[in-house]
């Protein structure tokens, strides 16, 4: 889970971490910084993330931005500690992603990890995902994948959830037919908030047959500290899998809800 559930607070970190991103030009929420940085984490932001940062003028063609050849790219939209998203690089090396986290401490555990272990598909993006959303090209992610968001479970902070129907279309416009959106949510409001929000689209589909098909987690998931204190909690994670589909069909009949397993 990326975003830490507290006040306000945009604070600076190493080489302004946030400027490097050229800003959000809109609200954000949450801290932007923790714990302190040892001395080489803070010696990567100056030496190693400018050569990582996607560039302001993206290519019209996603698999340009890496160094190696890659069949598609996928995004992971606020990838708190990095455990899915190095995962996924390691797992898929003929894939680009692109990691997106405006959290200092996240985005150092990144660095170091994508250091030590040589990774070349890997690109980030150090701010607010929803302006990057906007100018992606479309039709360029094979994925997209958003696990354990913030909730802001007090009714009055929902508006700052990031599933809304604005994010949602652009997730289905990068999206290319046949693409997933990938969310994991271990708060059964959000997951509902999530599930009524694809139910009014066309182009989103969540076909879920069964109850395994929600509690089954992703292929090639791995698990997180967050994911054990949810689990230690009594918290049931979801894994909603919703297909981009490109002429509107959809196939709903007798979905089932899972606030009803």
């Amino acid at each position: 889970m990326s975003d830490p559930r507290g006040p306000v607070a945009d604070t600076s970190g190493p080489a302004d971490m946030a400027s490097h991103a050229g800003g959000s030009g809109g609200a954000f929420f949450g801290r932007r910084k923790s714990k302190k940085l040892r001395g080489g984490q803070s010696d990567l932001f100056g030496s190693l993330l400018p050569r990582l940062l996607l560039p302001d003028d993206l290519p019209a063609s996603l698999p340009a931005l890496f160094a190696q050849p890659v069949r598609a790219v996928g995004l992971e939209i606020g990838f708190g500690g990095g455990e899915h998203l190095l995962a996924a690089a390691r797992q898929s090396p003929d894939m680009g992603f692109i990691g997106c986290e405006p959290f200092i401490n996240g985005m150092a555990k990144m660095l170091a990890s994508i250091q030590r272990e040589g990774l070349t598909n890997i690109r980030l993006w150090c701010d607010d995902a929803a302006p990057l959303l906007h100018r992606l090209p479309a039709e360029q992610l094979e994925r997209v994948d958003l696990f354990y968001p913030d909730p802001w479970p007090k009714r009055r902070q929902r508006k700052r959830r990031f599933v809304s129907p604005r994010t949602l279309d652009d997730i289905a416009r990068v999206l290319q037919p046949g693409g997933t959106f990938r969310f994991a949510s271990d708060i059964d409001d959000y997951v509902g908030w999530t599930l009524a929000r694809l139910a009014d689209r066309d182009d989103l589909v969540w076909q879920a047959q069964g109850a395994a098909d929600w509690q089954t987690p992703f292929e090639g998931w791995v698990g997180t500290r967050y994911e054990a204190k949810a689990y230690a909690a009594g918290r049931l994670p979801s894994y909603i899998r919703a297909i981009r589909v490109a002429d509107g069909a959809r196939n709903l009949t007798g979905r089932p809800d899972p606030s009803s397993a």
